[in-house]
């Protein structure tokens, strides 16, 4: 049953099929839902939240996560509308909007008035993908992270996160939880660094994985050895890595003014293929 005049309802396990159909017309841009649908089959009490569905002629035509984080997928205009329509009947629940550039701009737009002021906005950055070999030698020194790593580890992830968001992930008690995220992805062999006489230089960990592509999160160089191409060595070899065991396609989004970082991932063999945008709260 259709809960609004826009054909929007919460999807579930019978819709899946048709949510991976919908998500497969562009599975990379795509890979964060697909991963969150793939691994909790719709099911709210696994994704912690709903994934919204707009229906046309009995047809899924968009779908919307909405958790921590809310992101429109392949949404248009008027889908973005329609969602925002039923966003503002519960209330801002989540943390972040990301996602394609005009979907979240329009969704915004939406919600604006009644969601407050956001800490952040961040609009046009560059999402970019690697579908072959990197274009420089990876650095052989780059592998995998194990519990042995995690004095280095973890605070250098707190550093990331702290410079790239603007809050501690340690804020509000949350470190226990922080820590168990950065296992996770230990565990399942999606966390590599790089460490010079013990300490660690460069990381880089995978967020989601589907049969398509894998998105990377937490590109970090500590401040006193940034400049000499560590990242750039490093996420060669991280483009390698993943694409030989984890998914073919390498994927990531970046703020667009951080020409630093764009430039090494030029040099590695990312390009262009869509903008992200990025409202944080």
């Amino acid at each position: 049953m259709l809960t609004t005049r826009h054909g929007v309802r919460p999807l579930g396990a019978p819709d899946l099929d048709a949510f991976l159909a919908l998500s497969g017309r562009d599975p990379v841009v795509n890979v964060f839902a697909e991963y969150r649908a793939r691994t909790t089959n719709l099911e709210p009490r696994w994704l912690g939240g709903e994934m919204w569905g707009r229906f046309e002629g009995g047809e899924l035509v968009s779908a919307c996560h909405v958790g921590a984080n809310l992101v429109p997928i392949q949404a248009t205009a008027d889908d973005a509308k329609a969602f925002a329509e039923r966003a503002l009947t519960r209330g801002r629940t989540v943390s972040t909007i990301v996602g394609p550039h005009e979907a979240v701009r329009v969704f915004w737009n939406g919600v604006a008035a009644a969601w407050g002021k956001p800490r952040e906005l961040r609009w046009r950055q560059p999402h970019l993908e690697i579908t072959g070999p990197p274009h420089v030698e990876p650095d052989p020194l780059v592998r995998r992270t194990d519990r042995a790593d995690m004095g280095e580890l973890y605070p250098a992830c707190v550093a990331m996160y702290t410079e790239e968001v603007g809050i501690s992930p340690e804020a509000g008690g949350g470190a226990e939880l922080y820590k168990a995220r950065i296992i996770q992805l230990m565990s399942r062999g999606w966390s590599f660094a790089r460490f010079d006489a013990g300490r660690l230089v460069f990381k880089a960990e995978v967020a989601c994985v589907s049969p398509y592509a894998a998105q990377v999160q937490g590109v970090w160089v500590p401040p006193d050895r940034r400049g000499e191409g560590l990242a750039i060595g490093g996420m060669a070899a991280v483009v390698k890595l993943v694409r030989q065991d984890i998914a073919p396609t390498v994927s990531l989004y970046v703020n667009e003014w951080n020409e630093p970082a764009r430039k090494a991932y030029r040099r590695v063999g990312f390009a262009e293929t869509a903008r992200f945008s990025t409202v944080m709260f």
